[in-house]
């Protein structure tokens, strides 16, 4: 039994691994984090990390850049792997992160998404076939028209899948309509779709002469993440210090 603190319990996030982990016997969420009380659970509530007094195994983070630093200093403190699943952190608390590693197991991934994972490990054997033949590569995201950041970091993460496959040798192009020319051969494309309530699709196109490839992953809800989490906490267990992501839980299967 894997014994978990979610740390902003109360969120959309929080409360969807809440439900999981309620049906999973394999893993308890034994005290929760967060500031907003409105929500009754089936666990303790604490307003932050340092007023908790309950020992777990492991962390999952899913709240906001404003208390990363807080809860890095607090897991490196008690040696308590976390699972950072919050977004928009800044180069220093990247750089904090990383420091982070030295003293306790940190598994952070561009997505938690089991099938985006296995999607980039596709996309470097892909790669590796196509791009040598001559064939374009392409990647189309589309999401919700409250999200920020574009592309968005999943698509990153599937166009540096293939780039360190191909050793690095090819730039992304974000937006060709300033730009009078043909394509270049070694460049990856990344166009943003934002609208609606799109939760999360890429599209990943490698276009030949006479063929055109496709791989899709389609996310319908934000379960997909959540469900990563769950599993990204069962694996962290008992884990030394030091970086994970998502490909380590994959492989560990």
């Amino acid at each position: 039994m894997t014994k978990v603190i979610m740390n902003g319990c109360n969120g959309k996030m929080g409360q969807c691994i809440t439900q999981i982990c309620a049906g999973d016997e394999d893993i308890e969420i034994v005290a929760g984090i967060d500031t907003y009380t409105g929500i009754q659970n089936e666990y303790p509530v604490f307003a932050s990390l340092n007023e908790c007094n309950i020992s777990a195994d492991v962390i999952i983070d899913f709240s906001s850049a404003d208390g990363a630093d807080a809860l890095l200093d607090y897991c490196c403190r008690h040696k308590l792997p976390v699972v950072l699943c919050t977004t928009g952190l800044s180069e220093e608390q990247l750089k904090k992160t990383e420091q982070a590693y030295e003293k306790t197991a940190v598994l952070k991934s561009a997505n938690m998404s089991l099938g985006i994972n296995t999607l980039l490990e596709l996309l470097r054997k892909a790669a590796l076939v196509f791009a040598p033949a001559g064939f374009d590569m392409e990647i189309v995201e589309k999401h919700h028209n409250q999200k920020l950041d574009a592309p968005s970091g999943t698509a990153l993460a599937l166009a540096d899948s293939m780039n360190e496959a191909l050793g690095e040798t090819y730039t992304y192009k974000y937006d060709r309509s300033q730009d009078r020319k043909k394509r270049d051969r070694y460049e990856i494309g990344i166009s943003a779709v934002r609208g609606g309530n799109i939760v999360g699709e890429h599209d990943v196109i490698f276009a030949g002469q006479d063929e055109v490839i496709t791989f899709q992953h389609t996310a319908y809800s934000k379960a997909v993440f959540a469900k990563g989490a769950v599993e990204a906490a069962k694996f962290l267990k008992g884990k030394p210090a030091g970086h994970y992501d998502m490909a380590d839980v994959i492989a560990a299967k």
